[in-house]
């Protein structure tokens, strides 16, 4: 079996190569990049399986590569874990709210970079539901081939929202915590990430378009996909 691939973007050298080790480590192959244009051209040229990518790069820094990551047909499937020393909530929700998957604050240890990836890439995978398939008026949501579409056009979902409709979907008129969602679709225990929720919800609720009135906010406890 062909190891999966990790895209580092990094311009400090010294965090490339200890995040570039860790991860072959831990498994996977490496490629890496020091700036934003590099990243784009190797993202573009290898399809790697997900994307480790600092914010603060020289030249196009690391939203503008996720923006125009996400805008391609092929390159917007790709997981992105964010890699940031800013200390700001807002540039984490903002590199959430652009279509990133995850994000890890510096100083990070390298375990933690690890498990995150290894969360990211089970989410992508699109493990096997136990209900494969659901439909409502002109959504439909196929879990086993990882599709959403209305009136049979497919909605253009990320790994982890994609994996958060299904949750919802998988219990129908349940509310769901942000904790629980975060254990399930995240595959990490709550730590203080509650905004990481709620800023792919609202993202999963502007694809949905009309029908994002089935997921239903239930103030102060968390979500309810509506019956």
């Amino acid at each position: 079996m062909a190891k999966e691939t990790i895209l580092i973007v990094e311009d400090d050298e010294d965090i490339l190569q200890l995040i570039k080790f860790n991860v072959e480590s831990a498994g996977y192959d490496a490629i890496t990049a020091s700036d934003g244009l590099e990243a784009l051209n190797k993202a573009r040229r290898h399809m790697p399986d997900l994307i480790l990518l600092d914010l603060m790069l020289p030249g196009m820094d690391g939203f503008e590569v996720c923006k125009e990551l996400k805008r391609g047909s092929e390159t917007g499937r790709i997981p992105i874990l964010m890699l940031t020393a800013r200390g700001e909530e807002v540039d984490r929700i903002v590199g959430l709210e652009l279509g990133a998957d995850d994000y890890v604050v510096k100083p990070f240890s390298p375990r933690e970079i690890i498990l995150r990836v290894r969360a990211v890439l089970r989410r992508n995978k699109g493990e096997e539901d136990v209900r494969q398939s659901w439909r409502r008026e002109r959504l439909s949501v196929d879990m086993e081939a990882h599709r959403a579409e209305i009136d049979d056009q497919e909605l253009l979902l990320t790994a982890t929202e994609f994996k958060l409709l299904s949750e919802l979907i998988r219990n129908p008129g349940r509310v769901l915590t942000r904790e629980q969602l975060l254990n399930t679709v995240w595959g990490y225990e709550f730590e203080g990430y509650a905004r990481t929720v709620d800023t792919h919800v609202r993202r999963l609720r502007q694809k949905l378009g009309d029908y994002a009135k089935f997921v239903e906010t239930v103030r102060g406890v968390g979500y309810r996909f509506k019956e």
